[in-house]
């Protein structure tokens, strides 16, 4: 399975391709927890482990559990991340974070490191990263 990085101009907003609704079906939310804590895991020793509260491990804990619960309701699982934090608006959310193309490169790759290790199908694992991939874009706020 190749996880190619698409190159990214500050500012490119592309259209962000939906995620499939059958990952969920297909690993379900104790799957989806473990693929998000070996992404949210690899993050923490990263070269951008200081856009993550790493300072406390139950800070760490309830940050992966929000992507956790994001991810959930984006495959058309149970609202979690609605009823705990309201609606997503993740650029918005993140825009106090200085989030650069290398740093988009970063997350991308612990991202890749984690799905590559899931139980999930791998055109499945295409579809996930084709969000990943395009949803990215959308997080770049600064230049490198």
């Amino acid at each position: 399975m190749e996880y190619t990085i698409t190159q990214y101009e500050l500012g490119e907003q592309p259209k962000v391709s939906l995620m499939p609704k059958e990952v969920l079906d297909e690993i379900g939310e104790e799957g989806m927890r473990a693929v998000i804590g070996k992404h949210y895991d690899g993050l923490r020793t990263s070269s951008i482990k200081h856009l993550f509260p790493t300072h406390s491990d139950e800070a760490f804990e309830m940050a992966k559990k929000h992507s956790a619960d994001f991810f959930i309701q984006l495959c058309g699982g149970p609202q979690y991340f609605n009823e705990s934090r309201g609606q997503p608006m993740m650029r918005a959310r993140h825009s106090k974070f200085q989030i650069t193309q290398e740093g988009r490169i970063v997350w991308l790759e612990c991202f890749r490191d984690a799905l590559m290790e899931c139980k999930l199908s791998e055109p499945l694992k295409q579809g996930f990263w084709a969000y990943l991939d395009t949803f990215s874009f959308w997080m770049v706020n600064a230049e490198d």
